[in-house]
């Protein structure tokens, strides 16, 4: 296991996985890191939903694509998998009845994809999940699962191991990304 601010310098996405599923162990572990994130109020507004079975994930990776803007679209190869052809998805919903719903779904994002490194699994933030659950299949779905339509696509996190051709490169950090205003005032 990896130091955090060794993890959270080198955390980067990973579009290469290889066939080996996430072990439960690690899934595990990588949902209580997930659970654990701080939230408005402590008032756990996400939904954490786990999906590890090929054939479903393959679903929503191609519901994912239909929500791509034409332009995108076009110049993508018609193989395209949003999701990598990774093993597990976790996709993060949470309540927009609670003032800080993104901002407790986003954190939650951040576990993951830390927690995951931290165990050198490989995993990417995926978007159009707000699409996803705001049409009316995701309406749908949220009933089909007991849910409230107050959940919203907040993103997908996909999880495997990487292919053996990943590496980790160096950052570019922008010069002004960090701003003293001690020094400004």
């Amino acid at each position: 296991m990896q130091s955090t601010i060794d993890v959270l310098k080198t955390r980067r996405s990973v579009k290469n996985f290889n066939d080996k599923k996430v072990s439960k162990e690690d899934l595990e572990n990588i949902l209580s890191a997930a659970v654990n994130a701080p939230t408005g109020m402590n008032a756990q507004s996400p939904k954490i939903l786990v999906i590890q079975r090929k054939d479903i994930i393959e679903r929503f990776s191609q519901w994912n694509k239909s929500f791509y803007p034409e332009e995108l679209k076009s110049q993508l190869p018609d193989d395209f998998d949003p999701f990598y052809n990774a093993s597990t998805l976790i996709i993060v919903l949470a309540d927009k009845s609670f003032n800080t719903y993104v901002e407790d779904g986003s954190l939650v994002i951040g576990n993951i994809l830390n927690a995951a490194t931290s165990l050198d699994i490989g995993a990417c933030w995926i978007h159009r999940a707000r699409e996803e659950f705001d049409s009316l299949q995701g309406k749908e779905l949220l009933k089909v699962w007991d849910l409230s339509e107050n959940y919203v696509g907040i993103g997908h996190v996909v999880l495997g191991y990487p292919s053996d051709d990943f590496k980790v490169t160096e950052k570019k950090i922008k010069d002004d990304f960090v701003v003293y205003l001690d020094e400004i005032i």
